[in-house]
């Protein structure tokens, strides 16, 4: 039987970005430097393909620091930790190694520094997320304050009107976040934004990717996980730059084939904890349905690299 032709368009860049990449290097230095077991205090980047991993190789997924013992190294999670967690591993004596991504890290300076200026801060971000948590845990209570929508910025009850900030959480959509600030704007007209973009250059590329092929595809799929907040934005920015379908898997095994018939072209991307043998595992999956002809839509080009920590550079 003939197998229908599929235009396979290709978003470059995809996958993996620098924090990613420096994340994981550090838990497998960390199990080459110490041994197994090695602690890490929430997923260390959400992807399951990735944690089960390093899991495999000796790696402990927990979610708080009392699930640690006090003599094996624990490492922080890319997305960041409350100032808390260093703080109490600090007081058990315990080898802590921060995974926090770099970009992450300038948003807590960014929000620290505000607050050593006497401003009161206001994040964007989801409730909930572990980098929002982290960020709002830079300072004492109250002086975070966290907007999700448009609409949260009329409901805010700040101190000063006129000393404010603001810092956003990394993986947000370019394009809503866009809308948050420019009605923190017009109700502050005072509050102070980041010098540059706290929307990570990984996030935004990978945005413009999707962006510039939607107008081409009949249907997107994006490989993330469900709780990948700069995954699921993918989806949102495809749907709102007019692909009609969009789906988020976390493996080929996951595609609704039935959704995509009929389609002629199809977006595929992968969200920045993503590895790319998934996409390939994916491009496979079509392969044996479709007769594909694969074409890259590149909008960037990137060459970002984190060092990892001097700790495990150097001799045990």
């Amino acid at each position: 039987m003939t197998k229908p032709p599929l235009a396979l368009l290709l978003a470059a860049p995809r996958g993996f970005c620098a924090g990613v990449d420096r994340a994981i290097r550090i838990v497998e230095l960390a199990l080459e430097k110490w041994g197994a077991p090695v602690y890490v205090r929430h997923e260390i980047v959400h992807n399951r393909y990735v944690v089960d991993g390093l899991r495999a190789k000796g790696a402990v997924f927990v979610e708080e620091l009392d699930e640690c013992p006090d003599d094996r190294p624990v490492v922080f999670s890319a997305h960041g930790v409350p100032q808390s967690v260093p703080a109490e591993a600090a007081r058990r004596n315990m080898i802590a190694v921060d995974a926090t991504c770099p970009l992450v890290t300038k948003v807590h300076n960014e929000a620290r520094r505000h607050h050593e200026n006497g401003l009161q801060i206001v994040m964007i971000g989801h409730a909930g997320h572990p980098e929002t948590v982290g960020t709002m845990g830079q300072l004492p209570p109250g002086e975070v304050l966290l907007v999700e929508t448009v609409e949260d910025v009329g409901r805010l009850a700040v101190r000063d009107p006129g000393r404010l900030a603001f810092v956003t959480q990394t993986t947000l959509s370019v394009d809503d976040t866009a809308g948050i600030v420019a009605a923190l704007r017009a109700r502050f007209p005072a509050i102070v934004g980041p010098g540059k973009e706290d929307i990570c250059y990984a996030t935004t590329n990978r945005q413009e990717a999707v962006k510039a092929m939607a107008p081409r595809i009949d249907a997107l799929v994006v490989i993330g996980a469900p709780n990948s907040s700069n995954s699921r934005r993918l989806v949102e920015v495809g749907r709102a730059a007019g692909c009609g379908y969009a789906q988020l898997v976390q493996r080929a095994g996951e595609i609704d084939w039935r959704a995509l018939e009929g389609a002629r072209a199809v977006g595929l991307t992968a969200g920045a904890s993503a590895p790319e043998v998934l996409v390939e595992e994916v491009i496979e999956a079509f392969r044996a349905r479709y007769e594909v002809t694969v074409e890259p839509v590149e909008t960037a080009v990137e060459t970002v690299e984190f060092k990892v920590p001097r700790v495990l550079r150097e001799p045990a």
